[in-house]
């Protein structure tokens, strides 16, 4: 049986980028991110809702990401869903699904906030591509330029 696991999004960061350190000197971030969805109801009424989705990144991506990235600053995100499970101190099993960060692009232009700063002439239309190394490891990512999104 095939399988196919791809998730693309593009939203805003909820809170500013974590970056931990762990075993082996490899860099992890947490990473919120805010998606929101418009959509009219049969009664003619504009609604919009928000969906919350932890992300994480790994290595040099997650390292760019601290550097360039701030809350509210809109990102679009390329990777693959992933379940953590684990037993609670209660003894209760638990369970998390999250998004591993695999490339990313700038969105928009920078804000004057502190820790933002877009990268590499980022403008209103255009964006700065950050993709990882198929490596799987974290290590050996190289930023590329990239087209636009078409959408």
């Amino acid at each position: 049986m095939a399988s196919y696991n791809k998730v693309l999004l593009m939203g805003n960061l909820t809170r500013d980028v974590e970056l931990k350190s762990i075993a082996g000197n490899q860099s992890v971030a947490e990473i919120g991110l805010a998606v929101n969805r418009r959509y009219r109801t049969k009664e003619g009424e504009d609604r919009e809702e928000t969906t919350f989705v932890d992300c994480e990144a790994w290595g040099r991506t997650a390292e760019v990401m601290k550097q360039y990235l701030s809350k509210g600053r809109p990102v679009f995100i390329e990777g693959r869903l992933k379940l953590d499970q684990w037993t609670d101190k209660d003894g209760q099993k638990r369970s998390k699904m999250r998004v591993v960060i695999e490339n990313f692009q700038f969105i928009g232009s920078p804000t004057g906030g502190g820790g933002g700063g877009g990268g590499e002439g980022a403008a209103s239309n255009q964006g700065s591509n950050f993709r990882s190394a198929p490596s799987g490891g974290g290590e050996g990512h190289v930023p590329t330029p990239e087209e636009d999104i078409p959408f």
